[in-house]
């Protein structure tokens, strides 16, 4: 597949988001970000391991309650195409001492975790958006978020 327009929307699948997770630990949470990913075909179950690999060599929290995991770059023939998932764990899940309740799991060929990131960061760094992620009750308002319609994106 063709990477995405620098223009274009997160790649998030409504299916990709799942609201009321709970892990037992900070490498369960990480599975279950990337069996979502395998769900919705974005890539194959080996991503699943480089995405608690690259959590060893280096933590993937971001501060405010989210970390962001994704694979080491040895696994993007993995990917099929870009994706990212959102889980959501009310009760918060322990990672490494920091408290998370949001995970955005990322599945990217080539260089495009970079733009992934990017977008990531910039609704993250506005208290707002990153409050309305960590809140949000519902998928449409997950996407609504991380989907922005044309007109807001103009």
């Amino acid at each position: 597949m063709a990477d995405l327009p620098d223009t274009a929307p997160l790649p998030l699948d409504p299916r990709a988001v799942r609201l009321t997770a709970v892990a037992d630990s900070r490498d369960d949470a990480i599975r279950q970000c990337g069996q979502a990913l395998v769900d919705v075909g974005a890539v194959d179950e080996s991503y699943i391991g480089a995405m608690l690999e690259r959590e060893r060599s280096i933590s993937t929290y971001v501060g405010e309650g989210v970390a962001i995991p994704h694979g080491t770059l040895a696994a993007k023939d993995a990917v099929h195409h870009d994706a990212i998932c959102v889980l959501r764990f009310p009760d918060g899940v322990d990672w490494n001492g920091e408290q998370v309740t949001v995970c955005v799991g990322i599945a990217a060929r080539g260089d495009g975790h970079v733009r992934l990131l990017a977008e990531l960061a910039q609704i993250l760094l506005d208290p707002d958006s990153a409050r309305a992620l960590r809140d949000a009750t519902e998928i449409s308002e997950v996407v609504d978020l991380l989907q922005p319609s044309r007109e807001e994106a103009s």
